[in-house]
């Protein structure tokens, strides 16, 4: 009787019992097909540009491993058969390229100086134009701040050295004032802060569209409540809408990180020859100088494979720190 009484007294309520995980009814196929139809047929345009464009050339691969002539076979499929197979030969010769290395030095150093001064601008942005009242001056900004997003980069270069180049709009002023003007346009050592720059008027603005967004799903009530317990507006921007921005933040970041390795091509081969290959050579500039002038398309399929394995690990890095943080990241913890 007492040992019973024990293990009675030694149970645990129910109220403290772990809830029980409720599996989620199974729905058969053809139900879901004939409960989602419309949301499927709005996504299979989208699905068909991805299989086209994207997952389609990815079997173009294996002429990374290939000594590659588009002319061996009477069509792309021949040519893959007919090409001489080298394994390793193309990326053997691609890090034994000094240019390679210099090449990956200043994509790493653009895209490391981006993170610290462009990937922050767009947060900042959207933050202090959700605390213009006015709804009207608010949309005139933000249409005046993401406008240059749609101008293509030979538009976007051509406007700075209209304003800051040798015969710019900046230099006549400072020659007429009796100062030697800067050079801004050509200088390889100040490189960085300019294409910096230029991407910072591209894109901030339609950047900080989704910091908006984000934003406005933010509950008003927390603001309201933090005021209420004598919260200022700092302390507020702490504790209430960078925690909001956090989840976007991090999943911003893990894309830009997998997308490393690709700083930009038109904006840094319209500037290559101003600054020299040392200052202006990315690896996209690299693979078509390269690769695509010269017909050594399997070089550049190593560079472009290179690329894809570096993005991918990036991502996954970064999805794990993600996790470790409490974030869900781009890819969910099962």
């Amino acid at each position: 009787m007492a040992a019973g009484r024990s293990e009675e007294l030694t149970r645990p309520p129910d109220a403290a019992r772990p809830p029980e995980k409720r599996r989620r009814p199974r729905v058969p196929l053809r139900a879901r097909l004939r409960r989602d139809w419309p949301l499927l047929l709005m996504t299979a345009p989208a699905a068909l540009l991805l299989l086209v464009f994207h997952y389609l050339p990815t079997l173009g691969n294996v002429v990374a491993f290939q000594d590659y002539n588009p002319y061996a076979g009477d069509g792309p499929l021949s040519a893959f058969l007919a090409s001489e197979w080298i394994g390793f030969g193309n990326f053997n010769t691609l890090f034994g390229d000094p240019a390679f290395w210099d090449a990956l030095w200043n994509t790493l150093s653009i895209t490391a100086f981006q993170l610290v001064f462009f990937f922050p601008l767009p947060i900042a942005m959207a933050i202090l134009l959700n605390s213009v009242i006015s709804g009207k001056l608010r949309g005139f900004i933000q249409t005046i701040v993401y406008l240059p997003h749609f101008f293509s980069w030979v538009l976007v270069v051509t406007f700075f050295v209209q304003m800051l180049g040798g015969a710019g709009l900046l230099a006549q002023e400072l020659r007429q004032a009796g100062i030697e003007p800067p050079n801004i346009m050509t200088n390889p050592d100040t490189f960085i802060v300019l294409v910096t720059a230029e991407s910072v008027w591209k894109d901030a603005g339609w950047g900080m569209i989704v910091f908006l967004a984000a934003l406005a799903m933010i509950d008003p009530n927390l603001y309201e409540q933090s005021a209420v317990d004598g919260a200022g507006r700092w302390r507020r921007l702490w504790h209430v809408t960078l925690p909001g921005l956090r989840p976007v933040i991090v999943l911003l970041l893990i894309l830009r990180l997998g997308d490393a390795l690709s700083v930009g091509f038109e904006q840094f081969l319209l500037q290559r020859d101003a600054v020299g290959r040392d200052a202006a050579e990315v690896l996209d500039t690299f693979v078509y100088h390269q690769s695509i002038t010269t017909g050594n398309f399997g070089f550049g399929a190593a560079a472009g494979l290179f690329k894809a394995a570096v993005g991918l690990v990036l991502i996954l890095v970064a999805n794990r720190v993600a996790h470790m943080i409490g974030e869900r990241g781009l890819i969910s913890k099962q």
